[in-house]
């Protein structure tokens, strides 16, 4: 069973953050991550004139873009942005607005779904941005699933995390590492999201 991993990161945090996702899935026997990201859609004159854009479009570079036949394939699917002014980064929202032709067949009906995000500031908007994007997925007919309080950090972290998903605080450089407790909880969304893809495949 394969599990999409589809995010967009400017600086290479988001990036990092799916990464750990991976591991969670990896743990669960029969299911296999796949790393994919969306088109970049700032201007490659604005990139070039900063050196910490110009490090995160490096640190990605071998990275596939994501495809139909991506999504078409998963069992579940993992969704990772930054926070824009409190909501889904455009270039992710830009590819799921190309799923169009799924969801006319229904091809993502029924699949799991889940979402990590980083910000800048701890009160930056990880909640809201999670929870807007839940609207287009609901509409795709995919099934959410975020992290229950069964995974103790949720209690504990000084970072990012919430039960509606893994988040991370960059800090306003966009340097700070995905600390130990932020790193838990993304493996643990994996876990999870891996374990009830493949339930629902069972099932089918």
């Amino acid at each position: 069973m394969q599990v999409l991993i589809v995010y967009y990161s400017t600086y290479g945090n988001v990036y990092k953050m799916a990464k750990l996702v991976a591991e969670g899935v990896q743990e669960v026997k029969g299911a296999t991550p796949l790393i994919r990201r969306v088109p970049e859609l700032i201007p490659s004159s604005v990139i070039e004139s900063r050196e910490d854009m110009k490090a995160g479009r490096e640190m990605q570079k071998d990275v596939p873009l994501v495809t139909l036949d991506d999504f078409k394939a998963a069992s579940a699917i993992a969704f990772g942005t930054p926070t824009r002014f409190g909501n889904v980064s455009a270039q992710l929202k830009n590819q799921i607005d190309q799923l169009t032709s799924l969801w006319f067949t229904g091809e993502l009906e029924s699949k799991p779904a889940s979402i990590f995000v980083s910000t800048a500031s701890l009160h930056g908007g990880q909640e809201t941005t999670i929870l807007t994007l839940m609207g287009p997925l609901l509409h795709l007919g995919m099934i959410l699933v975020g992290v229950p309080y069964s995974v103790k950090e949720l209690f504990s972290t000084q970072g990012g995390g919430s039960p509606y998903g893994p988040g991370h605080i960059a800090g306003l450089d966009n340097k700070r590492e995905i600390d130990p407790q932020e790193a838990l909880i993304c493996r643990a969304l994996g876990r999870r999201l891996a374990e009830i893809g493949l339930r629902l495949q069972k099932k089918q």
